[in-house]
């Protein structure tokens, strides 16, 4: 049975970031239930990084499936545009709530990549509606806000994008801030000031790219410079937001507030896609008129869908339970705790640690790189051990679910440490 999943599974799809040529064979997975999946042979999996960071209470949470039951028997879907419904009003109302005082309106889409794309737009055409041409746009180096052509051209170049890099609009490109070239920084953007319509970023952890890491202070410090020449702040929260940090958002590490944010994976607890983008009022604003052509025209056949708004509404109250964040805590110091024992390791370098998020690499003779092939062999040893990890080439994280037991978390560190034994063993 389970070859017969896996022979129909080839036959007809095609799977994400992935070679299908040289590929294995996907894995079938029947079910789930908090932080376990299990396939169809019985065969459990320790899921430690959240099934691509979304996850955010386990798997099958049994408050969220109720809620989201409920709703699909009232209102399963309503076109949004001259309709409204009670669940997007109060995920708007409690949303706004937990972000920085300037937000003050939420759009809603359908997945992170889109959720930039929407805050790019209203950058954008905030300019243009006022009758300024402004449309360069600042970006950190080794970006990623998502593979649809606006949020590719404002992540970094790559392998990844290197089929369409003609196609891409241009974009500057900065380092990460450290105190060492605040100066530079400052003086490359004043070079662009005039002309520039937005930075966008990821606050303090750079996912895709390795899991980066700069300092809130000197974030902060940019984004203060960046608003003294009236360029609009978009941070992408898709991977940092709802915990992730330690804290709420990671807007509640800076001492400096964005005018856009942009939020998706954990939005919904993982149950099921949405894509938020919220702004302040000013940029809201630039909007009003009554001339039509200032209106923002984009949308989705399931903006603020019912049901992924409820899957929403449901995620946040769990998340905000005293439990959830007594656990997100816990996690943070048992992954302090473990970052002493990896420092130690003669194979391990650059540990680093954000929140629930810990990640180090592995001294390879290749370099750090996404397509480091010793992240393939790591992949599957984990695999073998019940755990899913899936590192960024020979970069290794951790990011679990907050349902995580002190216990199963601990099983995961004594088989990192294992596993790099056997691979050090092999050098």
């Amino acid at each position: 049975m389970n070859n017969e999943l896996k022979r129909r599974d080839r036959a007809v799809n095609w799977h994400p970031y992935t070679q299908m040529k040289t590929a294995d064979d996907a894995i079938p997975i029947i079910r789930g239930k908090g932080t376990y999946l299990y396939d169809n042979e019985g065969k459990k999996y320790l899921d430690a990084v959240s099934s691509w960071w979304v996850t955010l209470h386990g798997h099958a949470h049994p408050y969220i499936a109720q809620k989201v039951f409920n709703q699909l028997n009232t209102l399963e879907q309503v076109i949004f545009a001259g309709f409204t419904h009670e669940p997007a009003i109060q995920l708007s109302e409690n949303l706004l709530n937990l972000l920085p005082e300037n937000q003050g309106k939420v759009f809603y889409s359908d997945n992170g990549s889109t959720a930039v794309e929407v805050a790019l737009k209203m950058s954008i055409q905030y300019a243009y509606n006022q009758g300024k041409a402004k449309n360069k746009i600042l970006a950190f180096k080794d970006a990623y806000h998502g593979d649809t052509f606006g949020a590719m051209s404002v992540s970094g170049r790559s392998a990844w994008t290197q089929p369409f890099g003609g196609m891409l609009f241009e974009v500057i490109f900065i380092d990460t801030p450290h105190s060492g070239n605040l100066d530079d920084l400052k003086t490359q953007i004043s070079n662009v000031a005039d002309e520039t319509a937005c930075f966008i970023y990821e606050p303090l952890v750079q996912g895709a790219a390795g899991m980066l890491m700069h300092s809130a202070e000197d974030l902060s410090e940019l984004m203060k410079f960046c608003r003294t020449k009236e360029i609009i702040l978009i941070q992408d929260e898709v991977f940092t937001g709802f915990g992730r940090t330690g804290k709420l958002f990671a807007a509640h590490h800076l001492s400096e507030q964005p005018d856009i944010m942009c939020f998706s994976k954990g939005l919904t607890g993982g149950t099921m896609p949405m894509g938020i983008t919220t702004c302040s009022e000013e940029i809201f604003n630039a909007f009003l008129s009554d001339d039509k052509y200032k209106t923002l025209f984009h949308g989705h056949s399931f903006t603020a869908n019912p049901l992924a708004c409820t899957a929403a509404l449901a995620s946040m109250e769990l998340l905000l339970q005293e439990n959830t964040q007594f656990a997100i805590q816990r996690i943070c110091k048992q992954h302090s705790d473990f970052t002493k024992i990896l420092n130690e390791h003669d194979l391990v370098e650059n540990v680093r640690q954000t929140g629930t998020i810990l990640a180090w690499d592995l001294k390879t003779d290749q370099g750090t790189s996404y397509f480091n092939e010793t992240g393939k062999k790591i992949y599957d040893e984990f695999l073998s051990r019940g755990i899913i990890m899936r590192p960024l080439g020979n970069t290794m994280y951790l990011v679990p679910p907050y349902c995580i037991t002190y216990e199963e978390l601990d099983f995961i560190y004594k088989n990192i440490i294992k596993v790099l034994h056997l691979f050090l063993q092999q050098k």
